[in-house]
């Protein structure tokens, strides 16, 4: 029996500007997305009717019923009943796309077992804001309400450490916590930065606007972004998404290896995963 399987990669909001509001209420965004090579893993396969199950490190308080977004993306795909299975090693609700990573690589993982088109961003938009930039899986320029999809210049992979302190924040909370929401747009990404030295320079000079109503709803986040910065060799700490994994950025892997073990080390309870952002 044909079996596919296809990786959900953690998605980083290395930036995000909040632009502006829409009257229905959505609010415009602008944001520099990359994927780790780390993250969740569906599989799917034929089956008489469509069975849904979770396993993995980070299963336990998943919905298997049809609120969870894997389920929503076979929906819209109207494909033959599938076995589907979700591995699931990110945080829940933690501003690095699990849901809607896991959504996209369903569709991805239906449309090869079905030899199906893969839907267009604007209905992979139906699913989430954040399914249609991670269909796509690579390094982009996101703007309006997750629509708009722009390519970047060539980046140079960014040696990571991704930490969630094991606190979950809801993002229309996070949102309603705003003072402003014009903020000025993100700069233009400038062709040919070498490493990362170059690129958390540039990175500084912008912004994540949920970063500071996502510290006041959960102090932890401030923690984080602290032992993050206090790292030896970290180029930059910034939150991830409206929260609560944070990131910290490296000049190299082994500096992002040595971060982590020190992180898991002095705070055994938080979810650390050296990585590479690409």
């Amino acid at each position: 029996m044909a079996r596919i399987e296809a990786a959900a990669p953690a998605k980083v909001n290395l930036t995000l500007h909040v632009t502006g509001q829409r009257p229905d209420g959505y609010h415009l965004l602008d944001s520099l997305v990359v994927f780790a090579d780390s993250g969740d893993r569906i599989t799917v396969a034929p089956a008489p009717e469509t069975r849904f199950s979770v396993t993995g490190p980070r299963a336990e308080g998943v919905p298997t019923d049809a609120s969870n977004l894997v389920l929503k993306a076979a929906t819209l795909m109207a494909c033959a009943p599938s076995e589907i299975t979700l591995e699931k090693r990110l945080p829940a609700a933690s501003g690095i796309g699990g849901g809607s990573a896991d959504a996209a690589a369903t569709l991805r993982a239906l449309c090869q077992l079905y030899h199906l088109p893969l839907p267009s961003a604007e209905e992979a938009l139906r699913l989430g804001a954040d399914v249609p930039v991670c269909l796509q899986g690579r390094a982009i320029r996101m703007s309006g309400i997750g629509e708009r999809l722009d390519p970047v210049p060539a980046l140079p992979p960014l040696p990571a450490v991704l930490v969630n302190p094991g606190v979950e924040v809801s993002t229309p909370e996070v949102f309603q916590k705003l003072t402003r929401r014009d903020n000025p747009p993100m700069r233009d990404i400038p062709a040919g930065l070498t490493g990362p030295n170059e690129l958390a320079a540039w990175l500084a000079a912008q912004r994540n606007d949920l970063e500071a109503p996502a510290r006041s709803l959960a102090p932890e986040i401030s923690h984080t972004l602290a032992a993050l910065a206090a790292t030896q060799a970290c180029l930059l700490a910034r939150m991830s998404g409206s929260g609560a994994t944070c990131f910290g950025l490296y000049p190299d892997a082994e500096s992002a290896e040595f971060a982590a073990e020190s992180l898991r080390a002095a705070q055994p309870d938080w979810w650390v995963l050296p990585t590479v952002l690409t």
